[in-house]
């Protein structure tokens, strides 16, 4: 056991403090450093990527990837050097194959015959399957398709009919539909065949698909996000949609509002989340859980009146929690505990 960590970053980004760090790295690197380990940050680039790779699998024990892949010029070599590492022995915080899995819009397909996602949740990864199904899960009432890149609520778009439909298998291509995007909640009309040509952008291109599920209305209620430290619940941010009547994006871009609560004041949500991690696990991928991640919930009601939860998003490749720095305490003592359970 060499008690030494790497910490990767990449040069460049919105999220970077004014020492070029992101904020919520340093602080990582002292809570280990308090409990008698080393760590440092190292800058991935392409073009050091074979230095790198021989210097963090002969001096590091793990490494915890704090790199937002939209700053990435290129990610599946990013995710080549993390594999190979892993491969050396090195433990992944987390496994690239983990941020993946779970970072991906499909994860949400991949847990439909679980307690935490609807039956009437598709996935499209091809533009025919999409033209031919989609105007049929529109009967189903309001969907919501996400895309599977893009963040803060970009190519996130609640679809409903203008005009309601009688007798049909599937919507027609020139029936209206009222289309708003979760980015800043604006409101488009369209006919449904050339919103579908829009969508097709989404598609394209490397890893791209669109998810397809239920809009729930009592996203109004609010969005409620689990930060998860590996197994552990740590936080829940309440955020909750602005107040105009189309407004359905948690982004706090769009003038959602954010309330930080305590994991034991939604003890049913909390307890429903941990009874489901192993089959969450098991669905994608069976590898250890991420470090540091999140899990996005929606409020739903079922045949009996009684408050449901619906999963809507996970996030690993990066999460932040520069609202509460305190935090890198608890995550030196996880990477601890991982790396030598025996002594815990």
């Amino acid at each position: 056991m060499k008690k030494h960590i790497v910490i990767f970053e990449v040069a460049g980004g919105t999220d970077k403090g004014p020492d070029g760090y992101r904020p919520d790295t340093m602080p990582i690197v002292k809570s280990l450093e308090k409990r008698g380990w080393t760590a440092e940050v190292i800058f991935y680039s392409h073009e050091k990527k074979d230095e790198i790779l021989q210097h963090v699998s002969n001096t590091a024990d793990a490494y915890v990837s704090r790199i937002n892949p939209g700053n990435l010029a290129d990610e599946a070599n990013y995710f080549d050097m993390l594999r190979k590492l892993c491969d050396n022995g090195i433990k992944g915080m987390s496994h690239p194959d983990v941020m993946t899995n779970f970072g991906a819009k499909d994860a949400l397909v991949k847990l439909r015959d679980t307690d935490l996602v609807p039956d009437n949740t598709f996935s499209y990864y091809d533009i025919e399957s999409f033209r031919h199904s989609f105007p049929k899960s529109l009967l189903y009432g309001e969907r919501v398709l996400k895309q599977n890149r893009g963040s803060t609520g970009e190519g996130i778009w609640r679809v409903q009919l203008v005009d309601k439909l009688a007798d049909v298998k599937a919507v027609p291509l020139m029936a209206r539909v009222k289309c708003t995007e979760a980015k800043d909640n604006h409101v488009e009309y369209h006919e449904l065949g050339d919103f579908l040509t829009f969508c097709e952008q989404y598609i394209e291109g490397d890893n791209g698909m669109l998810v397809d599920m239920p809009f729930l209305p009592r996203i109004k209620e609010g969005e409620i996000r689990l930060l998860m430290l590996h197994r552990t619940p740590v936080n829940v941010v309440h955020k909750k949609p602005a107040a105009q009547a189309d407004a359905f994006s948690a982004t706090l871009f769009s003038g959602a509002q954010y309330r930080y609560d305590a994991p034991s004041d939604w003890p049913e949500l909390i307890d429903l989340f941990i009874a489901n991690l192993s089959t969450i696990t098991s669905k994608l991928g069976n590898l250890d859980l991420p470090l540091i991640w999140t899990a996005d919930f929606m409020l739903d009601t079922d045949e009996n009146g009684n408050d449901t939860y619906v999963l809507g998003e996970m996030n690993c490749s990066c999460v932040g929690f520069t609202s509460e720095l305190s935090l890198s305490e608890h995550i030196a003592d996880e990477i601890i505990s991982i790396l030598t359970p025996q002594l815990v």
